[in-house]
């Protein structure tokens, strides 16, 4: 018995001591906590979605989840050889040139009337706190933080390590003039360091007015947070970003629900929708769309062009690493809905709703 319980101790305190290295973060607390409980989204010390939202479908253990992801045989599961890339100079891009370039999953750059944006960005390779796991694809870490000019605005959307990446966030630091993000992601960038005037936090259905007639609408999306052991401490978001001409949908990750419709008309029509398609399982559908799911959203959205994103980078899902592009391609056929797939770093210009993109993926292994 002294022996079992010496082991149980012993893993305990790595445990504790595995979670107090800084890329966990830090819970809001003091006025930030106040600010937090003040919000009609949090209730019994957690943030809620707007409709009830489990984790996975009814009817589905997660023993049966878990056993799927780490043992069940998925073909193609990550590519063969290094995916496809270009590399644009960002540094140098005419500061009139209004063009986005994506870095695969959810991170992308974008260039519009004067201001240089950046949403979720991970380049560290990993989107895993457990180091030598999840890494991601070949080829997909063409860009680095030192690829990037001086940033005006960058864009989180919840805390979760595919998209708020602790080594590119301290990277940034020096090259960032402003973040926005949910309420409570400013406890983890305050904690690594960034200026708390730097630091825009905000609820849903907030309207907050940037410089030059840029201005940030905070909306909803449906899924969780967390970075340690508490899940949603922190709020996740998605954004309209409304600049003198035109709306771009920064849609996060989110499942399928009546939020789109509402914000659709809202704020439609949306010029140019950004939303995740790919890392989605059936039992997750209230938490990650579908393809389907995609293409519904941004037909509520009243979106003039898609650019589905969360795909071609890491494996966090139990499908085909190019699944995600094949199914939204096909099922496209019956939406009719302009899409955008570039590579990885290839310039899509914002302004042209002319530009042909290839199927880059067709032929890959």
């Amino acid at each position: 018995m002294f022996t079992l319980l010496s082991i149980i101790a012993t893993l305990g305190l790595t445990l504790y001591l595995f979670l107090q290295q800084p890329k966990f973060g830090k819970l809001p607390e003091g006025a930030r906590l106040e600010r937090i409980k003040r919000s009609p989204n949090y209730k019994n010390g957690k943030f809620v979605n707007f409709s009830p939202t489990p984790q996975i479908v009814e009817g589905t253990s997660y023993t049966s989840v878990l056993y799927d992801y780490f043992f069940k045989k998925i073909d193609r599961k990550h590519p063969k050889k290094a995916l496809p890339t270009v590399k644009t100079d960002l540094k140098h891009l005419p500061i009139d040139q209004d063009i986005l370039v994506w870095f695969g999953h959810s991170s992308y750059f974008i260039q519009i009337e004067g201001k240089r944006i950046l949403v979720d960005p991970v380049f560290s390779g990993s989107v895993s706190p457990i180091p030598g796991t999840n890494k991601s694809f070949k080829g997909t870490d063409s860009y680095t933080v030192d690829d990037l000019p001086e940033i005006d605005y960058l864009f989180i959307t919840h805390d979760h390590y595919d998209h708020l990446d602790y080594e590119t966030i301290i990277q940034l630091k020096g090259k960032t003039n402003k973040v926005i993000c949910g309420l409570g992601v400013g406890a983890h960038l305050e904690y690594w360091g960034y200026l708390p005037e730097s630091i825009i936090e905000g609820d849903w259905h907030e309207r907050i007015p940037l410089d030059d007639g840029f201005i940030v609408h905070t909306t909803p999306a449906r899924h969780f947070s967390g970075r340690s052991l508490q899940s949603s401490k922190t709020l996740w978001m998605s954004y309209v970003l409304q600049t003198p001409t035109i709306k771009i949908f920064i849609g996060g990750d989110s499942g399928y629900d009546s939020h789109y419709a509402a914000i659709g008309e809202k704020f439609g029509p949306i010029d140019l929708a950004i939303m995740d398609n790919g890392q989605y399982d059936k039992t997750w559908r209230y938490i990650h769309h579908l393809p389907e799911d995609v293409l519904q959203a941004a037909q509520d959205l009243k979106a003039k062009r898609l650019l589905p994103v969360h795909h071609s980078k890491f494996d966090i899902a139990t499908h085909a690493w190019d699944e995600p592009l094949v199914r939204i391609t096909e099922l496209n056929k019956t939406a009719h809905i302009p899409l955008i797939t570039p590579m990885i770093g290839e310039a899509v210009r914002l302004k042209d709703d002319q530009q042909q993109f290839k199927q880059w993926w067709v032929g890959q292994q």
